[in-house]
């Protein structure tokens, strides 16, 4: 699984033209729950909204095992190129 992983995450930065803001956030989401696990530390603040954004997005998968979470992105990113191609 590891090695689909990593041709995902490769593939998610060749993507043709630039995913919405959600799908990056997605992206952002997913790999990042695959690879650290639940997000940790405190949300961002003030007017940090990008960051704030990218926190919630995590945070939403919380619990998720990182298996799931890299099946759940290799498909995401999948869906994506089908979509940009």
């Amino acid at each position: 699984m590891n090695q689909a992983f990593e041709k995902a995450a490769e593939m998610a930065q060749a993507l043709p033209q630039r995913p919405s803001n959600d799908e990056l956030l997605r992206l952002y989401a997913l790999y990042k729950q695959a690879t650290e696990g639940d997000v940790t530390g405190e949300r961002p603040g003030g007017f940090d909204f990008k960051g704030a954004a990218k926190y919630d997005a995590w945070t939403a998968l919380k619990g998720t095992g990182k298996e799931e979470a890299e099946e759940a992105y290799i498909s995401f990113v999948a869906s994506l190129q089908e979509k940009y191609s």
